[in-house]
């Protein structure tokens, strides 16, 4: 999970989107009056306190601690009235494959004019491998700078024009040529982040272009994230889906470099970051040979288990086979890099023990409101830490057709606080969910802000991603920094303080003296927003123009929904 919890007070002067009407043809969506959820913070808080325990070891899929979590969130779905999602199991098997690399090697790098550098695993550089090897070795592998790593056609963008990647490491920078401008203009989007942007992107492209090796330099606000959270989500073990005969190639090893670092390797190579830096942002810029090597070494142990996604449904009176669904993910990091104190669990509690509450308490708000019209789905998905793995599983092997779910809400993590006056949409404007989300918003007295950083791309960040790709509308609201005791200021000194000292690390713990009176308010909401789509009979879609729009209507075309 990475989200707007990132955000700065001074972001929050970004000009608003469009939240008026949600889209075109705003009159034709049938929004239904609904009442309020009688939702409990006793739930809220109970199963939060359990899955953050440190019984549950972290919930690192695979671990004791994801046998713990089923079991749990089986029996609460039960006692809440549901009934199990997938033809009668209450779980999808999702096949995944751990590996957990050990005895790093340092990253050397050599060539140029002065000594070879050895970098030190964890400080100066993480890496990984995706593929199922007992070891790993980039053995003289030449550095290629390919600025942000992208091959974009559609938008007359190469980064790897005129080089042959074969066994090289590209060397990229985070986020997209964009970055740092303002304003919502330019090829890229101007200041919010594409889906070109993202490191997962990154990755795949080289593997694409035949690179051994990928290198992000990592800066903090690119990234929207600091080195700390880094190393600890990129040491340990890593779950990846496991790969069948004819999966796409994969380079060796993946990773990170901190930009001091990267700045000396650019220095023993005659070559200014910065300026090749600002290179990369204009069309046209072509790779460039830093006439360095790179070698590295490590040994993977392997794993391959199943993981699960969590499903209950409470089916619907008048159109049961048209669905409605709530995700959040269960699964966080087991045992991480260890505080000061010793304490290596990251209990994850914020991230994602209270979303995935949330789907406990909103199934019990709604299984007491008696049936809806449509069927309501409530999906608590695997290993999204590790790349949205067990929600890009589903998307591509649903239990319930795709052309026949109306849509859906996906909920990562509330970070605890007194109520608010707005929310943050990450991604307005791209759906007609916003309609919903505005009528939802007006009953309880409450604004929309969009996302403050959209430079970060949000919304490509998190489980609703993976259902918005196949086509499937999904809302991403946050939680607002607006307080109504202590305002943005307050609100932004929260976001910092568990973005500096919790977030993905062992002190994301339970507090028995948390405030959850905005967290009700935010599950109100989102109580709202669900019981109106199930209850209404028009299909929401994306907006002219998303880039998601085109998938959602094939999908309609050739199924029966929407």
């Amino acid at each position: 999970m990475i989200r707007t919890i990132f955000a700065t007070a001074g972001a929050l002067t970004l000009a608003a989107c469009n939240l008026a009407d949600g889209g075109a043809d705003s009159a034709s969506l049938d929004i239904p009056e609904v009442t309020d959820g009688d939702l409990s913070e006793a739930t809220m808080k109970d199963v939060t306190r359990e899955l953050s325990s440190d019984a549950f070891e972290g919930r690192m899929p695979g671990s004791a601690g994801e046998e713990k979590t089923v079991a749990l969130l089986t029996e609460k779905f039960k006692a809440a009235g549901l009934e199990p999602g997938n033809n009668g199991s209450w779980v999808q098997k999702v096949p995944l494959v751990e590996i957990t690399g050990k005895d790093f090697a340092p990253l050397t790098i050599s060539g140029g004019d002065g000594e070879p550098m050895a970098l030190e695993y964890g400080k100066d550089w993480v890496g990984v491998t995706y593929r199922e090897d007992a070891a790993t070795s980039l053995a003289d592998s030449e550095l290629v700078f390919v600025g942000y790593g992208i091959n974009a056609p559609e938008k007359g963008w190469n980064d790897y024009a005129g080089v042959d990647m074969k066994g090289k490491t590209a060397v990229i920078l985070v986020n997209d040529p964009d970055f740092g401008t303002e304003g919502l203009e330019g090829p890229f989007n101007g200041k919010a982040m594409t889906y070109y942007g993202r490191w997962t992107y990154k990755y795949e492209e080289a593997a694409r272009q035949g690179a051994a090796g990928a290198i992000i330099i990592h800066e903090t606000e690119p990234a929207s994230y600091g080195w700390n959270v880094v190393e600890s989500s990129w040491s340990g073990p890593q779950a990846y889906a496991q790969r069948g005969e004819n999966a796409p190639p994969l380079t060796q090893m993946n990773g990170w470099v901190q930009k001091p670092v990267a700045e000396k390797i650019f220095a023993a190579a005659g070559k200014d970051l910065s300026e090749l830096a600002s290179a990369a942002k204009g069309k046209g810029f072509k790779p460039v040979s830093l006439g360095l090597k790179a070698g590295t070494s490590f040994k993977n142990d392997i794993r391959k288990f199943e993981s699960q996604n969590v499903i209950g449904i409470l089916k619907g009176k008048t159109q049961p086979e048209e669905y409605v669904i709530h995700t959040a993910h269960w699964d966080h990091l087991g045992r991480c890099t260890a505080a000061p104190d010793g304490d290596d669990i990251c209990n994850g509690a914020v991230d994602n023990a209270t979303g995935t509450a949330a789907l406990v308490a909103l199934a019990e708000a709604h299984a007491k409101a008696g049936a809806a019209d449509r069927s309501l789905v409530f999906l608590a998905v695997t290993a999204e830490e590790s790349g949205l793995l067990g929600a890009y599983y589903y998307a591509s092997n649903p239990v319930f057709p795709l052309s026949q779910t109306v849509g859906g809400i996906n909920m990562d993590a509330f970070l605890v606080a007194g109520p608010s006056k707005d929310v943050t949409v990450v991604g307005p404007g791209k759906s007609q969910l916003d309609q919903f989300l505005n009528k939802a918003l007006k009953a309880s007295g409450r604004t929309p802000t969009p996302n403050p950083n959209p430079e970060a791309g949000y919304y490509y960040r998190s489980d609703h991603f993976a259902f918005a790709k196949q086509g499937v509308p999904m809302l991403y609201v946050d939680g607002g920094e607006d307080l109504v005791d202590g305002g943005t200021e307050a609100g932004a000194a929260l976001a910092a303080e568990y973005r500096e000292q919790r977030y993905h690390g062992p002190k994301d713990e339970f507090d028995e003296n948390w405030d959850w009176s905005g967290v009700m308010q935010d599950l109100q909401l989102f109580y709202h927003i669900g019981r109106m789509l199930a209850m209404s009979t028009s299909w929401p879609n994306w907006n002219e123009g998303d880039e998601f729009k085109a998938t959602r209507d094939a999908s309609c075309e050739a199924g029966e929904g929407c």
